[in-house]
């Protein structure tokens, strides 16, 4: 069963999170930020805050700032369950959710015509 998150003072305490919470908050904020193109400067200013503090958060700090994490989910436009890890990103949150909606849909095609995609996808990323 999983362990319950603690409040202290403003912070969810991480060291008990839960086995699917594979990275720690600031490897995720980091990562959730650079898939959206925004710097830590922007994200800042999104949320009233400093960019020392978002490169703060962004460490691998066990505390997740309560009294910011739905400002910063807001200004990065995903839901608190993803920011903090109990959900995964969702594909129509990335940035290129249309070409990964059609990569999915490529799995159910037969075999040959999975190979015949793959080859194309790598002639394409040869000529770049």
């Amino acid at each position: 069963m999983y362990k319950y998150f603690f409040i202290n003072q403003n912070f969810i305490n991480m060291k008990n999170k839960p086995k699917i919470l594979d990275t720690s908050f600031g490897k995720r904020l980091a990562s959730v930020r650079k898939s959206k193109g925004i710097t830590q400067v922007e994200l800042a200013k999104k949320v009233k805050t400093t960019q020392r503090v978002i490169a703060y958060y962004e460490g691998e700090t066990d505390h997740i700032p309560t009294n910011l994490l739905v400002p910063i989910a807001k200004a990065l436009r995903v839901s608190v369950d993803e920011l903090v890890g109990l959900k995964k990103e969702s594909i129509s949150s990335s940035k290129h959710a249309s070409l990964w909606r059609k990569l999915k849909k490529a799995e159910h095609l037969p075999p040959k015509d999975q190979k015949a995609v793959i080859h194309y996808i790598e002639a394409l990323l040869a000529k770049s």
